[in-house]
């Protein structure tokens, strides 16, 4: 007997690694032992790959058998390398023929049923990357590793089958086994659900107005006001305004998905941004991403591209909070662990709603509010200034009058809205392509002030702000890019005077109220 050889892939976050799987068959005593830092879920594959081997008709050498999955310091987890084990095992014992550099990746069924696992997306673009494009996965997960360019992709029911394909002796195999399907992947990826419209808002202009210039530049939005306002409408209705993902942005977010196990196998891409509205007690590791062992991702990763609503903002913990200070700069989180570090895409709009007070009532006159100065202050002083720096728009939404309620004239509808925030995506990609950006929001100063330099009579209203103090070094650049997107929403070429006062008014409204 020789060692036997098969691949399979370890993920660490997005990032995943081949993992070369050797397998000895002793002279000894029956054991078996994986070596290669396994965790517990792995270590439990010995039992499974046992009893699916047997009930497949390929019952494993009694003698002691020893799995080396390589390298030894990466640390392997989950039930997606029970079948790279099977195979090389099967291969040391000659039961097949040499399997070349094929993947396997599947969880094992007692039964001999292949099993999907979650992240089996970003396992085989690591593998094609590397250099491994023959993939095994269950059939479960075939149509989701079939959309990675360049995968030549087989799915299997049951390791009978597959052994067979690999030369095993049909006469010892377990072949009439036709297991139910109750796992297998749905094709609904969410995208056929009709999404809010805006047209079931009523009345607030400048709130839609605000929502239009977010979705236009990708914008992070604040919206302020009393409850019953419409502020959680109007978020749920900014996913409809964004443009459909590219290729590479829809890849990204099939992926983290994949991995987040949102749903069990994407039979095609994800072209609609994700939108995340986790309840305000969740805890940063929901929010940010973590859990035990290696971390998984959270919220902010599940929202890459798309948006992430947190209601009621001042009543989420303010640590929790602060933790998005470094996507929202950066698009990226970087979670560390004593079991590794993991790093996750996480570019997404952040919205946030609030009201001005713990009752809700400090709007207008404020003679309904029962809440102190204090009370008041330290309820909206939970979102912290860094925080509120990096916000683009910040809004104040007022109640809608009865006159807005009461009107039979019908507001515009997300179709509408979203044509206007589409012809403004493409001037800006076409402006901005050369610099390898896509939107407003992600133009650095150095280009705001170099490239793109407004001529100094535009931009006097901001120098005059910065002299003073009310206006930071970054507000003063986040006006600038919600001036680019005004102007691009009103088709002209550059911003004018007016539109940075428009800017400074959608960035302010919300303090100044």
């Amino acid at each position: 007997m020789s060692v036997g050889r098969s691949y399979c892939v370890a993920l660490v976050g997005l990032n995943g690694y081949i993992v070369e799987v050797e397998a000895d068959i002793g002279q000894t005593l029956p054991s078996f032992v994986i070596l290669g830092l396994p965790d517990a879920a792995l270590n439990e594959a010995k039992e499974r790959i046992r009893s699916a081997a047997q009930n497949s008709g390929i019952p494993l050498s009694r003698r002691k058998i020893t799995a080396n999955l390589i390298p030894a310091s990466l640390p392997k987890r989950g039930s997606g390398f029970d079948l790279a084990i099977t195979m090389a095992v099967l291969c040391a014992a000659n039961d097949v023929r040499s399997i070349g550099g094929t993947v396997f990746i599947a969880e094992l069924g007692l039964d001999g049923r292949l099993r999907p696992v979650r992240g089996i997306l970003p396992a085989v673009m690591a593998a094609v990357h590397a250099g491994f494009p023959d993939i095994v996965v269950a059939d479960a997960n075939a149509a989701e590793a079939s959309l990675v360019p360049g995968a030549k992709v087989r799915g299997y029911k049951t390791l009978a089958r597959l052994a067979f394909d690999f030369g095993a002796d049909p006469k010892d195999l377990v072949l009439d086994y036709e297991p139910s399907d109750p796992g297998t992947a749905d094709d609904d990826d969410g995208i056929g659900f009709p999404e809010p419209d805006l047209c079931d808002v009523s009345g607030q202009g400048e709130a839609r107005r605000a929502l239009e210039v977010a979705a236009a530049g990708g914008h992070h939005m604040l919206l302020t006001g009393p409850p019953g306002a419409g502020k959680t409408m109007l978020a749920e209705r900014l996913p409809g305004l964004l443009p459909d993902l590219a290729d590479t942005a829809a890849m990204e977010v099939t992926a983290i998905h994949s991995l987040a196990a949102i749903q069990s196998s994407a039979a095609r891409l994800i072209r609609r941004p994700p939108f995340e509205n986790p309840h305000h007690s969740a805890t940063a590791a929901a929010i940010i991403g973590g859990g035990s062992g290696l971390p998984r991702p959270g919220a902010a990763s599940r929202a890459h591209r798309g948006v992430l609503f947190l209601d009621e903002a001042p009543e989420y913990e303010r640590r929790v909070l602060d933790a998005l200070r470094q996507p929202l700069e950066s698009g990226e989180l970087v979670i560390h662990r004593s079991a590794g570090t993991a790093a996750y895409p996480a570019r997404f709009q952040l919205v946030l709603a609030a009201n001005p007070c713990p009752c809700g009532k400090a709007t207008g006159k404020g003679t309904e509010c029962t809440c102190t100065a204090m009370m008041r202050r330290r309820y909206f002083g939970r979102i912290s200034g860094p925080l509120l720096d990096r916000v683009d728009i910040q809004l104040q939404v007022e109640r809608v009058s009865l006159a807005d309620f009461g009107s039979a004239a019908k507001e515009e509808d997300t179709a509408t809205v979203a044509a206007r925030v589409m012809a403004a995506r493409s001037r800006q990609l076409e402006r901005l392509g050369p610099f390898g950006l896509e939107a407003n929001s992600q133009v650095p100063g150095r280009v705001l002030r170099g490239e793109l330099r407004l001529p100094p009579g535009a931009t006097r209203v901001l120098d005059i702000a910065l002299e003073r103090g009310t206006l930071t070094a970054r507000g003063y650049d986040r006006v600038l890019r919600l001036a680019w997107t005004l102007a691009d929403l009103d088709q002209t070429d550059r911003p004018d005077i007016n539109h940075i006062g428009q800017g400074l008014g959608l960035r302010q409204a919300a303090s100044a109220a």
